[in-house]
């Protein structure tokens, strides 16, 4: 792979979340250094516009390429070791991306929440992936990245603790301030769109097994209606990151061979408080899990450097067992999840993909058994994650 010219190029550096990640990798990484990258999109006078606005030296190098000219993205695919796309909805513009990378053994990274083309691209692309070494990484941004990571170190504290994996696990959001991303909302209405034309793509949505090629776990908890959770003296209401969150978490049990057990069951919630107050929040969030609100940002908008910087968010994972052993981890992150934290998360996904896992076949991961500990320890030195033992 040393033939390639750059490290990382950033697919969509025009868009929002893209100038996020530019503006990271510029400000973290610098020009010239140990990470070599560039800034991708279809419009090339665009990218030197946004480049100038962003204070991005006029030194990192420009890649022209569109998702409907297979040339252009091969040729980007080639260029570069591992490609970093936020062009969305992945299932209108991602396959051919996808494509590009398998066929050219580059590693690839992305921020997609949208199952039915996760479970596509699973089917159609995983084994030529592992032919030619791509490795390819779904869901590296607040989905699923503080999640997936927060179970695996809740997991390995539990085999030191106790010796074995824990197989009961509860994920519950104690705090989060900020927003989801107009990217993420317009994934989730044009799956939504895709399940009305193509009915058997409920069952995919449905199913918590979904992602795990042929595995059938146990039974699992759907996490829709309010609960009262004794276990943390709160009312919980369903957390509308689960329906993704949940579906890699069981696909990296699967790929670290049962690393978590075959018995393994985990849920996803947010804490509403405790007492009839804490009833009635929850009530309210059940009844409003839609994105597409009509204030919420639009793709290619997002909040301001004043509301990013004000984000953060607190989510607690508690482990247990039938013998009464019981150990919580919590994953913090300081920036709002769906711009500020997700653009560090999917740029340390990459370097990490690239500088630390000379080891990893090709295939179609998640973000814990492709990086595990390395990129965790990246997180935590680098992004403003914090992942600890309560």
């Amino acid at each position: 792979m040393s033939a390639h010219e750059f490290d990382v190029v950033i697919y969509g550096a025009t868009g929002f979340t893209g100038r996020l990640v530019a503006e990271y990798m510029n400000n973290t990484y610098g020009v010239g250094g140990d990470v070599k990258w560039a800034m991708a999109g279809r419009s090339e006078a665009k990218l030197k516009e946004v480049r100038a606005e962003m204070g991005i030296p006029e030194s990192v190098p420009l890649v022209t390429a569109d998702a409907s000219d297979k040339a252009s993205l091969t040729a980007m695919a080639a260029s570069t070791k591992c490609l970093l796309t936020t062009v969305g909805p992945y299932q209108l513009y991602g396959t051919p991306v996808v494509e590009a990378c398998v066929e050219q053994g580059t590693h690839y990274v992305d921020l997609c929440g949208e199952v039915a083309w996760m479970h596509d691209m699973i089917r159609d692309y995983e084994a030529k992936a592992k032919e030619t070494g791509a490795r390819i990484v779904f869901s590296c941004g607040f989905d699923s990245i503080p999640f997936d990571l927060g179970v695996l170190y809740l997991q390995d504290e539990a085999v030191k603790r106790f010796g074995a994996p824990l197989p009961r696990v509860k994920g519950r959001m104690r705090q989060m301030q900020g927003t989801f991303s107009g990217g993420t909302a317009a994934s989730g209405a044009e799956t939504m769109a895709r399940a009305m034309r193509e009915p058997e793509v409920m069952n995919v949505l449905k199913n918590p097994f979904s992602l795990t090629s042929g595995f059938e776990g146990p039974e699992q908890p759907h996490g829709m209606a309010p609960i009262e959770d004794e276990d943390f003296g709160s009312w919980a209401a369903p957390f509308i990151m689960a329906t993704i969150n949940t579906k890699n978490i069981h696909r990296s049990n699967v790929l670290m061979d049962y690393k978590y057990g075959k018995d393994f069951v985990y849920d996803e919630m947010v804490l509403t408080g405790p007492g009839e107050k804490g009833e009635a929040a929850a009530k309210f969030v059940a009844k409003n899990m839609n994105m597409s609100s009509e204030d919420g940002p639009k793709p290619g908008e997002g909040p301001s450097k004043e509301e990013r910087e004000a984000g953060f968010y607190d989510h607690a994972i508690l482990g247990l067992n039938d013998k009464g052993d019981r150990l919580m981890a919590i994953v913090t992150g300081d920036k709002d999840p769906g711009y500020g934290s997700t653009s560090k998360m999917i740029s340390e996904a990459a370097v990490c993909l690239v500088k630390d896992c000379d080891s990893l076949p090709g295939g179609i991961y998640t973000p814990a058994p492709a990086m595990g500990a390395a990129l965790l320890n990246r997180l935590v030195d680098k992004a403003g994650l914090t992942f600890t033992i309560e």
